[in-house]
């Protein structure tokens, strides 16, 4: 039956009457997958009309993701995207063709689904229990099948093994990395969340990941590859090497991968070749920068800030977890135009381990200023935060309200000649990236 026209606002509105485990506590969350499998029979399926390579893990799974997607692309291929969270609108978690979804194209496939939903809680099948996230990626899907894509590149949301995406078929299965995240949900050890993570491997598929083998979290994966008789690829790379050059190393050895199996690129000059690390050229890999991901502004002071000069190094990223952090900063201090005192702005959700993610941060910024990112209930209050900083022997400031923390942190850096870091959640980078861009000098 033809769909009646519908404004995104208007599907968005009726999606929010749904239970959103991203912005609850997750202490009680249902997870499962018969509520997804459910709904996917009653939509005809729409996530077997086109190939995956699904990407898991703790940190830079949006990124290889994008960066999957962009070389893609530049071979000719119809490509999307599934993301998650998003920064600033949700269109942002569908690409199709390389571009945001358009709003009437997303809005069509919300009213779909929660069709589909409503007819489900009817017949008291497991659909009745689809969340917010079960019906956006169940959107998602469908509006990649009236695309008439051929392959799609899906972000796991939470874990892995009980996602709500690990309803496709990876022909390649990526975990990028392993830490402490989730841990009500996906266990207290890096090789419990490993067990869950590797979940969206399945048999015949090709596992991808810059884990090695004797890793206590890598050695999970290899057992669990070992089991289902899957190939598994590794990066190798020295200790030192950038975030962006492990990302670009990760998707390259997919790249690879596919191409020993025959897949070519379809058009341009290149046609006919295989696929493989060569796509990621610079101009390509430029296109696959995510906002909130190393991303960096001038901001400009105001008049009565501005001590000899009229802007202040700010960047973001929403790293939240102590590896990733630590690897943000190492990567930062590479940059010859950030210099001086790391002033940080921080938020972080109540699942992550503050105390760890603060020693690190503790060695690189000399002042921080700690806020919450929304009123979720899943935040540490900006006041616990500042309780672990002191105790740490470090300086610092509590303020609830993004943009007043923001104000805060602007007047340290420009007493200090310092640079200013927000991170911790991107749903910080979220409510402060409008700010930020609309002010750079």
């Amino acid at each position: 039956m033809p769909q009646p026209a519908c404004d995104l606002s208007t599907a968005l509105s009726r999606l929010d009457q749904l239970t959103n485990w991203e912005r609850k506590p997750r202490g009680e969350m249902r997870v499962g997958l018969e509520p997804m499998l459910d709904l996917m029979h009653r939509l005809g399926d729409p996530h077997r009309s086109f190939r995956a390579i699904h990407v898991a893990g703790t940190k830079g799974k949006g990124s290889v993701c994008a960066l999957t997607e962009a070389g893609l692309l530049q071979a000719g291929w119809r490509v999307g995207r599934y993301a998650s969270p998003h920064v600033d609108r949700m269109n942002e978690r569908v690409s199709v063709l390389g571009r945001e979804v358009e709003d009437d194209a997303l809005a069509k496939a919300i009213m779909q689904v929660l069709d589909s939903y409503e007819s489900a809680k009817q017949a008291a099948t497991a659909g009745e229990d689809a969340t917010w996230f079960d019906v956006i990626t169940a959107a998602a899907f469908v509006v990649f099948r009236d695309a008439g894509l051929n392959w799609v590149v899906v972000e796991v949301g939470l874990g892995g093994r009980l996602d709500s995406t690990n309803v496709v078929f990876g022909e390649v299965a990526i975990v990028t990395n392993i830490g402490l995240e989730h841990t009500e949900i996906l266990g207290t050890t890096r090789e419990a969340i490993a067990r869950e993570k590797v979940g969206i491997l399945k048999t015949g598929a090709t596992l991808a990941t810059t884990l090695a083998a004797e890793d206590a979290a890598g050695l999970v994966l290899q057992q669990r590859a070992d089991e289902l008789g899957c190939d598994v690829l590794r990066t190798d790379l020295a200790g030192d090497a950038t975030i962006a050059e492990t990302n670009i190393a990760l998707v390259g050895l997919v790249f690879d991968h596919l191409g020993r199996k025959g897949e070519c690129v379809l058009e341009g000059e290149a046609k006919g070749q295989p696929i493989g690390p060569w796509l990621l050229q610079p101009d390509v890999v430029a296109k696959a920068r995510l906002p909130g991901r190393m991303e960096r502004f001038d901001f400009s002071l105001p008049p009565a800030l501005r001590k000899g000069r009229e802007t202040v190094p700010l960047m973001m990223d929403g790293a939240h977890v102590p590896f990733n952090i630590e690897a943000v900063l190492r990567d930062i201090a590479r940059l010859s135009d950030v210099s001086g005192k790391c002033i940080a702005l921080v938020a972080l959700a109540s699942d992550k381990d503050a105390p760890g993610f603060l020693a690190v941060l503790s060695r690189h910024a000399s002042y921080a200023v700690f806020t919450e990112a929304s009123g979720s209930g899943r935040a540490h209050t900006a006041s616990e935060l500042g309780e672990i900083w002191q105790s740490m022997g470090m300086a610092g400031d509590a303020e609830p309200d993004p943009h007043k923390a923001l104000d805060l942190a602007l007047e340290k850096a420009s007493d200090g000649g310092g640079w200013i870091l927000v991170t911790g959640s991107l749903y910080l980078v979220g409510a402060l990236r409008n700010t930020v861009s609309g002010t750079i000098g």
